[in-house]
């Protein structure tokens, strides 16, 4: 074949070599400088090659420029080395290259040499082709294990962004989740505190309810010791005037004289009687009403329980002047003194005395029939007991019961089933703490429906 069909042979060698290099080595993204270059040199390069071949004809002008074309493929693997299969490659093509060299030199101007070492040239072209061939299939086996290193990377990469990608969203989420959280904060502490204060307001109003309710029955308490010093006071006025009237007659009577001076000193001995009855009174109910210390005393259970008895009564009296109830004290004369916050159990038994006689007022009130409220006798039971560890409390009332379903709520703050107005739902929950955290005691509540409540207070001794 002449050199000119050699040279065209090459041609079509050389494009595939090419195709086959750029796509083995991926160089327009490991390469990209030399790609452009890489896929148009092979008909640039055959282009002068075959210019030179006219002007100057070359004796294997067509492996001449497969070696040439060689010359570009070693620099451009040499250019990426770094990448391990173009490394092993570049190793391989080494020797391959240098036989070529020798070779098609020694054919081109010294052929009889070539002859002459034939035998080595050939032992040299079958060892370099067969490294070329080993280190070629090494070279490709590389390539298929960074292949799947890189495919292998590219899923982390992927798998990575996802996760920051998911970061990021959480990390809004959860700012945003913050932020709710922080406004939803600070309503709540502001509901609390404007509940504080709601609370502290209606603490405060219960308290003045029943320092209301403890003033009408000191009220109408006193009344009674009053009204007798008012008669006494003006019986002894009339009883001094006709002392006066006998001592200024010519004839004295001295025995209406002895028997109205007697009298007198009668009347006198009553209205300092009745005074100290209001007077001891007033000074107890003061006592009883200040304000807590929170300092225990050891305290008669039993007068204590019969003076706010009568309170409550007269305070419910003094709002309903039609309403009238029998009330008994059953007291255990064996309970003695006991150690006790006076005015904080006072103000239990008081509230426990004015719930029971509104449940007896609401019974009556609430009879469909005249004849059933006038066979209808409201009445208030308490009844104190010494234990062995301490006192029992009851008071018991015959009003309408409690329903269940409420009874599962009667401590609980803020809860009442009076009408609006009449009640805040703090009496019994502020009974409750008192007995329980600041006295160690229990509380119960036992009700029928149709039959009455009565509450259990136990204290310890």
């Amino acid at each position: 074949m002449n050199s000119e069909g050699s040279l065209f042979i090459s041609i079509g060698l050389a494009a595939w070599l090419f195709s086959f290099f750029r796509r083995f080595f991926d160089t327009p993204s490991r390469l990209p400088s030399w790609d452009k270059m890489l896929k148009h040199i092979w008909w640039i390069l055959w282009l002068l090659v075959f210019i030179v071949n006219s002007l100057l004809p070359v004796k294997n002008i067509g492996n001449w420029y497969i070696f040439l074309l060689s010359l570009v493929l070693v620099a451009a693997m040499a250019k990426i080395r770094d990448y391990r299969p173009a490394r092993t490659l570049l190793i391989g093509i080494i020797p391959f290259m240098i036989c070529f060299a020798a070779t098609i030199t020694l054919d081109s101007f010294n052929s009889r040499l070539l002859n002459q070492y034939g035998n080595i040239v050939g032992t040299s072209w079958a060892f370099a082709s067969l490294w070329y061939i080993g280190l070629n299939f090494f070279a490709v086996y590389q390539r298929k294990a960074a292949e799947k290193e890189r495919l292998a990377w590219e899923e982390e990469r992927k798998v990575r962004q996802i996760i920051e990608a998911q970061n990021s969203e959480l990390e809004r989420i959860v700012g945003v989740r913050t932020a709710e959280i922080t406004r939803q904060k600070e309503e709540l502490e502001q509901t609390l505190a404007e509940l504080r204060i709601t609370q502290a307001q209606l603490i405060q109003k219960e308290k003045m309810a029943s320092l209301g309710e403890l003033t009408a029955g000191i009220a109408h308490e006193i009344q009674n010791p009053l009204n007798f010093v008012n008669n006494f006071s003006e019986v002894s006025a009339e009883l001094v005037s006709e002392l006066e009237d006998e001592q200024q007659k010519t004839n004295r009577d001295l025995a209406l004289e002895t028997e109205l001076l007697s009298d007198l000193k009668s009347n006198l001995q009553k209205i300092a009687q009745h005074g100290h009855r209001a007077s001891s009174i007033v000074k107890g109910m003061l006592e009883h009403s200040r304000t807590s210390t929170g300092q225990r005393e050891f305290t008669d259970i039993n007068a204590l329980a019969d003076e706010y008895l009568r309170l409550s009564y007269h305070g419910l009296r003094a709002k309903d002047k039609t309403f009238n109830a029998k009330f008994e004290l059953i007291a255990d004369p064996d309970i003695g003194l006991v150690s006790i916050v006076p005015q904080d159990i006072g103000r239990v038994l008081l509230n426990l005395f004015n719930n029971a006689f509104y449940a007896t007022q609401q019974r009556r009130s609430g009879a469909p029939t005249k004849q059933e409220q006038s066979d209808y006798h409201p009445t208030v039971t308490v009844q104190t007991e010494k234990l062995l560890t301490g006192v029992r409390i009851r008071v018991r009332d015959n009003g309408a019961g409690i329903p269940e379903a409420v009874r599962q709520k009667i401590f609980q703050p803020f809860f009442t089933t009076k009408p609006t107005g009449e009640g805040t739902g703090l009496g019994l929950s502020l009974s409750y703490d008192i007995v329980t955290k600041g006295h160690n005691g229990t509380i119960k509540l036992e009700s029928a429906e149709g039959e009455g409540t009565e509450f259990i207070i136990e204290l310890p001794a």
